[in-house]
């Protein structure tokens, strides 16, 4: 298991892993300017990653969109 260092590593995880959410995908759009879904599915995905040891309990709370 490979500990991810940024938030960029984290983020292009997290649109390669959902590809259902690629279409709303925009360079530009703030945290806020996504979907409920979309925001939903990232909180998620940071929580998955740091109970698995990939992020630490920081990033997970500190890492946005």
């Amino acid at each position: 298991m490979e500990t991810i260092k940024t938030q960029s590593q984290v983020r292009k995880l997290f649109w390669e892993s959902f590809p259902q959410f690629k279409s709303e995908f925009r360079t530009r759009k703030r945290q806020n300017d996504y979907s409920t879904d979309v925001r939903c599915a990232f909180v998620d995905f940071t929580d998955y990653l740091c109970k698995n040891g990939q992020i630490t309990e920081k990033q997970a709370n500190n890492y946005t969109l």
